[in-house]
């Protein structure tokens, strides 16, 4: 696994183009005119890691499987989107099927692309999307109250309790506050989670520079890191035209252009080490000659439930893990070096998996 991010903004943000360069495909239409995607477009990609690449030099393999990471478009939103206008719930819904949100904001003057708004206010922009968002699950949770009442009245104790927390999460979003402010209880952990809203997914910012303010931003930009850092939320800046540029060079001539222009990595490492931040994921590998592969998990998984992303017979049968750090990998010239050096450790079901640990389970299924 990896994660699937949402990318979601005011039409002529510059959405489509940054997915288009971030997936390095031409799927997503990219127009000036809004609501250009008509259908959520959905791109794969590979997440850069230079250790898959030296473990596998190392060990030989044959196959090398990098983790990915799914982007979604989702159409341009618009006031009243909530309410249907523009094109509506619909496109709001399939940002229910993502792990994290990332919100492009345009800071950029471009008298050539329009702006819904006939002007540049990231900051209005914002709050018209969150505003959207906001509606959008006061008005999900309203319909759950609805098709609850009749179990209610029936004294079914898991619809009152469910019930009783959605009214309680109405009044909090009604004041303005965003879900994944709410403080839930560990009693209502499961319910809350299984209400999926939209407000309470990990969201960061993306700020649409052009490209000469790629590398240090602009005063859009700086107001638009100013204000989310007021939420403890995370901002990055991206020329989604650079990235474009980027996407069709290869990767010595990409090295020579980010550094033409004041940059040391692409748009696409930014979001993906933000990504990985704002979901506390973290990455083990696997290595052998047959194949060398990368396995993303949260922090903190312990090595049955790590086993468990490569196949789920290998959490039930779980034995033990043998683990290197990739550091001793490296030094030790791969598996058996480092188990000569006295470097492999044998861990067992209580053992939390460390960013970097390659492991090779043994698993009595």
């Amino acid at each position: 696994m990896g994660f699937k991010c949402g990318i979601v903004g005011l039409p002529n943000v510059g959405k489509s183009t940054l997915f288009n360069a971030l997936t390095q495909t031409a799927n997503a239409e990219a127009s000036n005119y809004p609501f250009c995607t008509i259908e959520p477009n959905i791109g794969e990609v590979s997440v850069p890691d230079e250790r898959l690449i030296n473990l596998s030099k190392i060990s030989k393999s044959i196959n090398t499987i990098p983790t990915k990471l799914n982007f979604v478009d989702i159409a341009g939103l618009v006031e009243g989107a909530s309410k249907g206008e523009g094109l509506g719930n619909k496109f709001l819904s399939n940002i229910r099927d993502t792990d994290a949100i990332a919100h492009v904001v345009r800071c950029f003057e471009n008298d050539n692309v329009t702006h819904v708004n006939n002007k540049i206010d990231p900051i209005s922009d914002i709050q018209s999307i969150e505003t959207e968002l906001l509606l959008a699950d006061i008005q999900n949770l309203e319909n759950r109250k609805n098709g609850l009442e009749r179990k209610v009245k029936g004294n079914d104790e898991l619809a009152k309790s469910t019930y009783e927390l959605i009214d309680k999460i109405i009044a909090f979003l009604d004041s303005g506050k965003q879900a994944r402010e709410f403080k839930v209880d560990d009693m209502h952990k499961k319910i809350y989670a299984e209400l999926n809203l939209l407000t309470s997914k990990p969201i960061f910012y993306i700020c649409n520079v052009e490209e000469t303010d790629a590398a240090s931003g602009n005063v859009f930009s700086k107001e638009v890191h100013d204000f989310v850092s007021k939420s403890n939320s995370h901002c990055i800046t991206i020329s989604a035209s650079t990235e474009s540029e980027l996407s069709i060079l290869d990767e010595l001539e990409k090295d020579e252009y980010l550094k033409s222009i004041g940059l040391n990595e692409t748009g696409l490492t930014k979001v993906i080490k933000t990504g990985y931040y704002i979901l506390d994921l973290i990455t083990y590998f696997t290595s052998g000659q047959k194949e060398t592969r990368a396995w993303t998990i949260k922090k903190n998984t312990l090595a049955p439930k790590a086993a468990s992303v490569i196949h789920t017979d290998f959490e039930k049968g779980f034995i033990r893990a043998e683990t290197t750090s990739y550091i001793d990998f490296c030094n030790y010239n791969g598996e058996q070096g480092a188990k000569e050096a006295g470097k492999m450790r044998l861990e067992g079901k209580e053992y939390i998996v460390q960013d970097g640990d390659v492991m090779h389970f043994r698993s009595n299924n």
